[in-house]
């Protein structure tokens, strides 16, 4: 089966780099599925949930935005932030989102307000992300 070559990029890091069958990324009018051979696309993506699949197995990644580029048989992700579920600390994220909460019951000046909810809408992406990783690594049912 062909493969598609998937690089995903911060500013400080390179953060994934492997062959993959299949990704699902964020895009900011839906999400877009690429696989081996796609047309050529230059896209922008929104804050959310970036999928791989490779040999059957699911890689999850929280992503802040950025912009998506396929090219014949090769994906470059270069993201504002990007992170694997495994990376994201669940306890400081909850505390993010709660604090999140806390402020916007405030009732905070419109700007402010943008903000905490923006802040909001990461802190439940990256628990989100954590929690999908830890189902789907959990106890085996036979």
């Amino acid at each position: 089966m062909a493969k598609l070559r998937l690089d995903i990029v911060t500013a400080e890091r390179l953060v994934y780099s492997d062959d993959v069958d299949v990704l699902v990324a964020p895009g900011i009018e839906g999400e877009l599925g690429i696989l081996p051979r796609h047309a050529p696309l230059l896209t922008a993506l929104t804050v959310g949930e970036l999928r791989i699949r490779k040999e059957g197995q699911e890689t999850y990644f929280a992503i802040g935005g950025g912009f998506l580029e396929v090219r014949p048989n090769r994906v470059i992700v270069l993201a504002d932030v990007a992170e694997r579920a495994e990376e994201i600390d669940q306890a400081r994220a909850e505390a993010a989102r709660q604090r999140a909460q806390e402020r916007l019951a405030r009732g905070l000046p419109p700007a402010d307000a943008a903000a905490a909810i923006a802040a909001l809408h990461r802190a439940t992406l990256r628990l989100r992300v954590a929690r999908r990783r830890a189902r789907r690594s959990g106890p085996a049912i036979v």
